[in-house]
C-alpha cells in the first residue's frame, strides 16, 4: 500500500508544513504542484513540519500536466467541496494519489468536471465554505489507511505507569 498526496497550487505554508507531517508519521509521499504560494525553504513551512523533514519523501512538478507525464495511469481521487460521492464511499486502491486543490479555490473547475467520476467530498454542514487544507488531507489519509487497517503503523501505545 501507498499513499500519495498531491498539493496543486498550496498557497500557505503551515498548511503545506502541516500536511508534510502528516505524511512522514504515515509513510505518504507528498507531491507539491506548482506555481507554490510561498517558497519552499519558507520558515513557516519548516517549522509546522517540525523535526520530520528528514522522514519526509517529497516530489515537485512544474504543472498539473507535469504531473500526469510523471504519472500516467495513476489511480486518483479529488477531494473537492463540489463533488457529490462520500470520500468513504470510495474503496481505495493499494497505490493512490489523493488530489488537493489550493486553498482559496480548489482544484480547478474543468479539471473536476473531466474527472468527475472520480471526486470525493468530506460532508459538513450547508453554507459553509471548506475544511482547513491540512485537516482534509487528514481526513482523507486516515480513511485510505483505515480501510488497510493501518498497514505499516504502530496501533498501539502504552501510558507511563507511576510506580509510587
Amino acid at each position: 500500500m501507498h499513499i500519495n498526496i498531491v498539493l496543486v497550487e498550496p498557497e500557505i505554508p503551515q498548511n503545506t508544513g502541516n500536511i508534510a507531517r502528516t505524511c512522514a508519521a504515515t509513510g505518504a509521499s507528498l507531491h507539491l504542484v506548482e506555481p507554490l504560494g510561498f517558497r519552499i525553504d519558507d520558515a513557516k513551512l519548516k517549522r509546522a513540519g517540525l523535526d520530520y523533514w528528514h522522514s519526509l519523501d517529497i516530489h515537485y512538478y512544474k504543472g498539473l500536466a507535469d504531473f500526469f507525464e510523471k504519472h500516467p495511469g495513476a489511480d486518483f481521487f479529488c477531494f473537492s467541496t463540489k463533488a457529490e460521492k462520500d470520500y468513504t464511499q470510495i474503496a481505495y486502491p493499494d497505490e493512490v494519489y489523493l488530489l488537493f486543490g489550493k486553498e482559496t479555490k480548489g482544484l480547478p473547475e474543468d479539471f473536476l468536471q473531466q474527472h468527475y467520476g472520480r471526486c470525493v467530498r468530506l460532508p459538513m454542514r450547508e453554507g459553509l465554505r471548506s475544511l482547513n487544507l491540512s485537516n482534509a488531507v487528514a481526513i482523507g489519509v486516515y480513511e485510505v489507511l483505515r480501510q488497510k487497517n493501518f498497514e505499516g503503523l504502530q496501533c498501539v501505545g502504552a501510558i507511563p505507569v507511576d510506580e509510587k
